[in-house]
């Protein structure tokens, strides 16, 4: 009963996270079926969803893209972090770009609001959305590669994002549009 309640109340959640991530019209759906008794008790949960209009609701690892699963793995991490929760979210906008991943950046920027929110990407519409930008790279040493990580300043951090935009030939359109990215919203 209690996991039929959560179910709801998850599926109720994720039908207000969808929109802004650019899924207004999928729906998500927790199903529950009988399984045999165990560990995890008398029910098999099974996340379930239609991401087109008219489209049959299917098992979410069947039925969603890679960048679907990629938003809707945030909507549930959103959903599910508590506050003061730290949250590292590697790679977790695979396989969106754009004005996805610009709604991706905004909502990790409003999960730091109450929680630390640590978040491994290649992309530049969320790596301007941190407050701090770390950079990690691999020094290629006589006898082993050593990674390290450091913290860039402001200016290292407008050419971090536009290298992202540009590789490692920096254009003045990419430093422009790596400065655009940092102020908007």
């Amino acid at each position: 009963a209690k996991r039929a309640t959560a179910a709801r109340a998850l599926d109720a959640a994720m039908a207000g996270e969808l929109a802004p991530l650019k899924m207004e019209r999928a729906v998500f759906s927790t199903a529950l079926t009988d399984a045999p008794a165990g560990p995890e008790g008398i029910d098999a949960v099974t996340f379930t969803v239609a991401t087109n209009p008219g489209a049959p609701a299917g098992p979410l690892n069947k039925i969603a893209s890679g960048g679907e699963l990629s938003r809707l793995m945030l909507a549930i991490k959103k959903l599910s972090a508590r506050q003061g929760q730290t949250m590292i979210l590697d790679e977790i906008d695979s396989g969106v770009s754009g004005e996805v991943a610009h709604a991706m950046g905004k909502i990790m920027k409003g999960m730091g609001e109450k929680r630390q929110v640590i978040a491994i990407t290649h992309l530049p519409q969320i790596a301007s959305k941190g407050k701090s930008h770390f950079k990690v790279y691999k020094e290629d040493m006589q006898d082993e590669v050593r990674t390290d990580i450091r913290r860039l300043s402001n200016e290292e951090r407008v050419e971090e994002i536009a290298q992202m935009l540009s590789g490692a030939k920096t254009t003045r359109a990419a430093l422009d549009n790596a400065r655009d990215l940092l102020e908007v919203e």
